[in-house]
């Protein structure tokens, strides 16, 4: 009787080792902060008002005071802070997944946004505030008193993931009902509050950017510090007891980095919604869990996402323009279904 011979084992392909995956992140943040400038000299230099390279080479470097330096002037802003509300979305995005355990997080699911899309509104129907200026600092204010509470009702040094999503969806609720309450009373408040709810870069001054740089920097640095922490919030709560992590402050500064940078980023430009959801996740994709890892791609690559798509809402209505917020939505929506169905979701 003849006996089959077992298969052959198949040849598998050794991982690569540890110091080759390093290089080739780190060659990779390198081509993403190539795509990054280039993005960022495109965002200066296109624009709903076609102006040539020898006006825009003028009025970066020898402004005297005419149309097309005022109208670079204007765009340099715009890309600033285009810049720094990109990296804030997405580094608020890939903590706050972390922080619950949700790749699907963002921003919108602890009630930040919705904390300052509140305050705005109060500022307009009762406060009569109707200059960007003026509504940063209620937008800000608003955000951080709902990241407070979010926490608070979350337990504080009991909070756990479900709990603090759950806190942030209830106030999420109770905000909106106010929300469309006032809206609807106030006619001047509705008109006013319909331009900051789509999110917009096309507002930006430098005088804004001053006003909410300090927040985003002390954001910024508290973030990018939490990177091996979340990693051992990761493991689970038990194991990241036994190698030594306070849970409880670690949740409390991963709340307040993201309330930070939301609430600034939200205050400047309204809330523009998919950039701190979709980059974190499709960073972690290629990246993996490391948060040493997704918190600087993250940061790097959003801005590619926010200015990209205002570059290109800037050019497919000329001579008007699409607001960054709509474009964000039209042109990651499909693609993060895309990644949903074809790929498996990331695991935290």
């Amino acid at each position: 009787m003849l006996v089959d011979s077992p298969p052959e084992p198949r040849a598998e392909t050794a991982p690569a080792p540890p110091s080759s995956r390093r290089a080739i992140r780190v060659l990779g943040l390198f081509a993403s902060v190539l795509v990054l400038a280039l993005i960022a000299a495109a965002s200066i230099a296109v624009g709903s008002k076609q102006l040539s390279m020898d006006q825009v080479w003028h009025g970066l470097f020898h402004d005297s005071g005419t149309f097309s330096d005022v109208v670079v002037g204007e765009r340099l802003a715009r890309t600033l802070l285009g810049l720094l509300v990109g990296a804030a979305l997405g580094l608020a995005g890939a903590v706050l997944q972390a922080l619950t355990r949700n790749p699907l997080a963002d921003p919108g699911l602890l009630g930040i946004n919705m904390g300052a899309s509140a305050a705005v509104v109060t500022a307009i129907s009762f406060f009569g505030v109707s200059s960007v200026s003026g509504y940063v600092w209620f937008a800000f204010v608003g955000a951080a008193l709902v990241g407070a509470l979010v926490y608070l009702l979350g337990g504080t040094r009991n909070a756990t993931p479900v709990r603090l999503a759950l806190a942030g969806t209830a106030i999420t609720a109770a905000l909106y009902g106010y929300l469309q309450a006032v809206m609807i009373l106030d006619n001047a408040a509705l008109d006013k509050m319909r331009f900051w709810q789509v999110g917009s870069l096309a507002s930006a001054k430098m005088e804004t950017i001053w006003q909410v740089l300090p927040f985003l920097a002390v954001g910024l640095v508290i973030a990018l510090g939490l990177a091996r922490p979340l990693n051992a919030m990761a493991m689970g709560d038990d194991t990241a007891r036994a190698l030594g992590a306070h849970l409880g402050r670690i949740r409390a500064l991963s709340m307040l980095s993201a309330t930070l940078l939301c609430g600034a980023a939200t205050a400047a430009c309204g809330p523009i919604v998919f950039v701190g959801l979709m980059v974190p996740h499709v960073v972690r994709s290629f990246t993996g869990p490391d948060m040493r890892w997704i918190l600087p791609y993250a940061t790097i690559l959003s801005p590619v996402l926010l200015l990209g798509s205002d570059v290109v809402g800037r050019i497919v209505a000329r001579p008007s323009e699409l607001q960054v917020g709509v474009v964000t939505a039209v042109l990651g929506a499909p693609v993060f279904i895309f990644l949903v169905r074809r790929r498996r979701l990331a695991q935290l």
